[in-house]
């Protein structure tokens, strides 16, 4: 039943970075939100609350984003991508903000629904 719950949430997922692609803005010269979270998508499962930590394949997605994010457009494109995402698929907060952390990877892009994404450096 949970592996049914599970695909079902990663079709979901899916078909709703096809709506927030469509209200986000992407970066000039650099990764686009689409790509952001296509590399993220093996995330969703931990940002819905299954299982207690990222997968390897998630971690790695989130260091190539980080690598990527190397001007102020273009971290700036991602946090208000991230953002509505987030707000989109529901994804728990505490969880983003964990990513980093369990990762063991520094990310130039906050990962925070509530930030202020024109402060961001």
């Amino acid at each position: 039943m949970e592996k049914k719950i599970m695909s079902c949430s990663v079709l979901a997922f899916g078909l709703m970075i096809i709506l927030v692609l469509n209200a986000s803005a992407t970066a000039a010269d650099g990764i686009t939100c689409e790509e952001a979270l296509t590399q993220l998508i093996t995330c969703q499962p931990y940002f819905l609350g299954f299982g207690s930590k990222p997968s390897r394949t998630c971690c790695k997605g989130a260091e190539n984003i980080s690598q990527q994010a190397n001007t102020t457009t273009i971290r700036r494109s991602l946090c208000e991508c991230f953002e509505n995402a987030a707000k989109a698929f529901q994804l728990i907060p505490e969880r983003l903000k964990q990513l980093p952390q369990l990762c063991k990877i520094q990310v130039p892009v906050p990962l925070d629904p509530t930030v202020d994404c024109n402060t961001v450096p």
